[in-house]
């Protein structure tokens, strides 16, 4: 009876989420717009089952089912939209396309060892 018990009040409820995961990684951005495209674009992975990037430190939070997500496939997601994360940079096309207060100051591109830089200031308003 207690061999039961115990896989029904320990076990059981484990296996439901064994392939649930959390991981966090740095994703670049600049104001709320950026806020809201790195998450829409990590969230439109399927497997994904909450994103929160945070602007001070440029950390995106991300709770996946492990089962189901590459988390290659995450990055290279966020990427397309025009976001540089710690393991794929964003194309410089679809980065010179964002707004101007989208822009964030870029790694060195490796192909030419010259840094991408913007101006533009960071936009107000809270999307």
């Amino acid at each position: 009876m207690k061999t039961i018990l115990f896989l029904v009040t320990v076990l059981i409820p484990l296996l439901g989420y064994s392939h649930h995961h959390k991981t966090e990684f740095k994703v670049y951005g600049a104001c709320g717009m950026c806020e809201t495209r790195i998450e829409n674009a990590a969230k439109s992975v399927a497997g994904i089952t909450f994103a929160d990037w945070n602007r001070q430190t440029n950390i995106l939070s991300i709770e996946y089912d492990a089962e189901n997500v590459n988390l290659d496939d995450v990055h290279k997601k966020i990427a397309e939209a025009g976001h540089d994360t710690d393991k794929v940079r964003a194309e410089d096309e679809v980065y010179k396309e964002l707004p101007a207060c989208c822009h964030y100051e870029r790694a060195p591109d490796d192909k030419t060892g010259q840094d991408v830089k913007s101006g533009g200031s960071c936009c107000s308003r809270k999307l």
